[in-house]
């Protein structure tokens, strides 16, 4: 839900973790993220990865801020810098955990405060009015709704080649035969790489991570009858509970 505090990169020495960034691999950015917590420069960190400075100082922005949250822990949050992490991308959970309190109230918190998500339509190329839509804390909404009868299917998320595909055959044959029962499809899912998040599969594609705050945004939006999780594999089998308690 967050870069920080992942494994057991923040116990570990600047020079391990310098050590540790010498080989790439899948979990340099929460390496790098540590390593910039304990002080280290951004030139410093460009000449060990070579990844560009403008990304490495937009982290090193993400861990400052993150900083200054940890400074109220276990306490509400002040309403600016409550904004301010919403709108530089800080998860409801990773805030929760950063802080030590109740998701449910961070997210009744900023709903209060008028901090939402808004969705933008994704262009793609050859194609009018692909019904294709990812979130921002920083627009207003730009997506509109139906009056008809609709059912969401939360996909499998994130995989590794060879594992999960199984998981998203179930969940395009779910909007397959939903759509030919006549409701409206609307698919969540992250990955890029499935067929679940070809733009025609479903009638509305979200591309947003498989969380709880995500979750019920779209739901509070669209208004579905209900919620498909079990053709998603274990990713959105963990948030069942928490979505029926919402």
């Amino acid at each position: 839900y967050g870069l920080g505090f992942a494994k057991d990169f923040h116990g570990k020495s600047l020079d391990e973790l310098m050590d540790m960034l010498n080989e790439p691999t899948s979990e340099r950015q929460f390496i790098m993220y540590e390593a910039l917590r304990k002080g280290v420069d951004v030139q410093e960190l460009y000449k060990k990865t070579y990844i560009k400075p403008w990304f490495i100082q937009q982290m090193k922005e993400l861990v400052e801020l993150e900083e200054k949250i940890l400074q109220y822990k276990g306490k509400p949050l002040p309403d600016d810098l409550l904004v301010q992490a919403k709108k530089d991308g800080f998860a409801d959970r990773y805030l929760s955990k950063l802080l030590g309190v109740p998701e449910k109230g961070i997210r009744q918190r900023r709903i209060t405060l008028g901090v939402v998500e808004g969705w933008e339509p994704v262009p793609v190329s050859g194609v009018e009015n692909a019904a294709y839509y990812f979130s921002t804390y920083n627009a207003p909404d730009k997506t509109t709704t139906s009056n008809r009868r609709k059912v969401m299917v939360l996909g499998g998320g994130p995989n590794r080649i060879g594992q999960g595909i199984e998981f998203d055959y179930c969940c395009v044959h779910a909007a397959f035969a939903l759509r030919d029962e006549g409701y409206e499809t609307i698919m969540v899912n992250c990955n890029p790489e499935t067929v679940s998040t070809d733009y025609d599969t479903s009638d509305k594609l979200y591309f947003e991570p498989l969380t709880v705050e995500d979750v019920l945004s779209i739901y509070e939006k669209e208004k579905p009858e209900g919620i498909i999780v079990q053709f998603g594999g274990q990713t959105p089998l963990n948030i069942a509970n928490e979505l029926a308690e919402a």
